[in-house]
């Protein structure tokens, strides 16, 4: 099943700034080769359900291995099956289209 995920890793019991913890969880993302478009509290990506939450997963993972004690998720999740492979761009670009007929 399509799935567009919003998630925000949160790493616990470590210094102020996350940055680090952050970009290692871009580098998995990446390495999955699923969409996503990283924003400054989180991140959107899109798949197959299971392959959505693998990702997910693997940040965990992969925070827990740079020796953060503790991980906490947020997560959004949406499937649709009336509008099958509508993308994340596609659902941004709706609304740029509504915003456009605004401007003339």
């Amino acid at each position: 099943m399509h799935t567009i995920a919003d998630f925000c890793v949160i790493p616990m019991g470590v210094t102020a700034s996350v940055s680090q913890y952050i970009a290692e969880c871009q580098r998995v993302i990446e390495k999955s080769g699923l969409a996503y478009s990283m924003h400054s509290y989180g991140t959107n990506v899109e798949g197959e359900w299971d392959d959505v939450c693998r990702v997910m997963k693997e940040c965990h993972e992969a925070v827990h291995a740079m020796g953060c004690p503790r991980v906490s998720t947020s997560v959004r999740i949406g499937t649709r099956t009336d509008k099958v492979g509508q993308t994340m761009q596609d659902k941004v670009n709706v609304v740029h289209e509504i915003l456009a007929k605004d401007a003339k």
